[in-house]
Order: structure tokens, then sequence, then C-alpha cells
């Protein structure tokens, strides 16, 4: 059973490499270089990342879980919540005349 969210969010949901690089690499004194060589991929993935130019992959989602022992749904979820934002605020004006269907 879930609960239902009431109240709509009104800012831009925390972006996952805001999270990285503002949570993760202080706490791990890591660098962008170091990070890319933990989680075995280029600086450029990793940087474009921490910039919040790319999204994260169910792929990155699994590297990043296994590196830091969270699970790979974390850094998923992160990135759902800042698709679904992006989504909402540009289909707001299509999808405002849809109504709920009510069951027979």
């Amino acid at each position: 059973m879930s609960i239902a969210n009431t109240k709509p969010l009104e800012r831009r949901p925390i972006h996952p490499g805001e999270i990285l690089r503002e949570d993760f690499l202080p706490e791990y004194e890591l660098s962008v270089t170091a990070l890319a060589e933990a989680l075995g991929v280029s600086r450029q993935s990793v940087n474009e990342l921490l910039r919040e130019r790319r999204a994260v992959s169910p792929e990155m989602a699994l590297r990043l879980g296994k590196l830091f022992g969270t699970s790979p749904e974390f850094w998923l979820n992160l990135q759902r919540n800042i698709d679904l934002w992006d989504a909402a605020k540009g289909l707001k004006r299509e999808i405002a005349h849809i109504h709920p269907l009510q069951v027979a």
C-alpha cells in the first residue's frame, strides 16, 4: 500500500550529481579522476554527471552502488525524481485536460 503525496514539490529534486559532488566526494576524499578510475569509466562521464549534464544510467547506478555500498535503486530513484519533475513541467499543459477514470 502506498500513501498518496498530496502536496506537490515546488522545487526541482536534487540531481544525483549534486549528491555525489557535495556528499560523497568530500566524505571519501575522492577527486573526479579517482572516482572515474574506481568506477571504471571515463573522467568525462563522471565530470558530466557531477555537473548535472548527464543522467544516472542503470549501469552507472550499479557501479555507484557497488563502490559506495548503497543500492543501485538509491541512485536510480534520485534520477527518476528528476526525470518525472522535468516531464511534468514539460507536459503540464498537455496533460491538464486529462481526467482520472472512475471505476464502474
